[in-house]
């Protein structure tokens, strides 16, 4: 199973809003992980796909900027 989707042209996390593993395993292999500000930080892990200032949060999961 891939960790990423196109939906309308985006890159979106295939994983939603509550794969933490999955999440930090992609941030950990990224070129473009950058941590968000401290206010933004969402979860333990300090590299997560979901505390990166890149990330975009949508409905259902978020959408990467970087890729």
């Amino acid at each position: 199973m891939t960790a990423w989707m196109k939906i309308n042209g985006k890159t979106v996390f295939s994983g939603g809003k509550s794969a933490f593993d999955a999440a930090a395993r992609e941030a950990e292999n990224c070129l473009f992980f950058s941590e968000d500000c401290e206010d933004e930080l969402v979860c333990d892990d300090a590299v997560s796909c979901y505390n990166c200032r890149y990330r975009r949060w949508t409905a259902d999961s978020f959408e990467c900027m970087k890729r």
